[in-house]
């Protein structure tokens, strides 16, 4: 375990220096640039993955080659099941997105960590068992039973945490990178039933919409002290989420007049461009791959 550590150590110090590099250069003259804009954040407001993608300077990458780069490296962190190259997809996955796709790294981590939690409540059921008897290297009693452990289901849970998340690494460095838009025409490029497609795009834009409904009904009800206690906030919560129901199938219909009133016809047709991708970035990527495969191989 003490590889990981040493990666991960190495990896955040050269995140932090690079930045702290790039802001020294930035403010040198310029003091009024220490103020801090949080990209796709809104005091008050709902926030999109988009803004996050349309603000990375790796957007113009061809998508195509971001989208099968991370969907390549996704099987291979399953098919290779290795923690050392899940080390390594990490914090390739956070150098594209961080260094080369300058995203904060006061953005990323907040946006990994909602992943994170979930891995580690997914997880922890792995980590742990119930018995009647003291069984395990560690185990704690209850009462009425014994929940126990050991060094080997811990090592188990902590490969299987460095996998999922450098699975996720890869699908958030797509997505941090690459607009919605362009990952449907990828997908219509991949000959993906054009239904399913267009539901996904549909159903992508209106969670947002819904979001922005529901952070300006929250913060309305705050403003009327809607949450200033227990019993008062369950009761704005409630009332909230009745609204909500009401608003989403007037907003449906709104959109789709509007989806009619811009000569729609059953197919969404949006804006596609063709971007070339460079030499480099495919030998890049060829080395990558082979490196994540030779090092399975060294390191089983």
């Amino acid at each position: 375990m003490k590889i990981f550590i040493i990666l991960f150590t190495m990896f955040l110090i050269a995140i932090f220096f690079f930045k702290d590099k790039r802001r020294d250069g930035h403010t040198h003259g310029d003091k009024t640039y220490r103020h801090h804009h949080r990209i796709g954040h809104k005091h008050g407001e709902g926030f999109s993955i988009d803004f996050y993608a349309y603000n990375s300077k790796i957007r113009y990458w061809n998508p195509t080659f971001k989208v099968s780069l991370a969907v390549l490296t996704l099987i291979l962190c399953i098919v290779l099941d290795n923690p050392y190259v899940s080390t390594v997809v990490i914090i390739a996955m956070a150098y594209l997105t961080i260094v080369k796709g300058e995203l904060p790294i006061g953005e990323y981590l907040p946006i990994l960590a909602v992943q994170i939690s979930f891995i580690l409540i997914g997880t922890f059921t792995i980590g742990i068992d119930f018995s009647k008897q003291s069984m395990g290297q560690y185990n704690l009693y209850l009462g009425f039973c014994y929940v126990f452990t050991s060094q080997a289901k811990l090592k188990e849970v902590i490969f299987l945490i460095l996998k999922v998340f450098a699975a996720i690494s890869a699908l958030q460095m797509m997505i941090l990178s690459t607009p919605s838009s362009e990952i449907i025409y990828v997908l219509r490029k991949a000959h993906v039933p054009k239904l399913i497609v267009e539901l996904m795009n549909i159903i992508y834009r209106y969670i947002f919409i819904l979001i922005d409904v529901y952070t300006k009904m929250k913060n309305s009800a705050e403003s009327r002290q809607g949450y200033c206690d227990f019993k008062t906030s369950c009761y704005t919560f409630g009332s909230i989420t009745s609204n909500m129901l009401v608003i989403s199938l007037k907003k449906a219909n709104s959109y789709y007049d509007a989806m009619e009133a811009r000569c729609y016809d059953g197919d969404l047709v949006f804006l596609e461009e063709d971007r070339k991708v460079e030499a480099i970035q495919i030998v890049s990527a060829t080395i990558f791959i082979i490196f994540l495969i030779i090092l399975r191989s060294f390191t089983r």
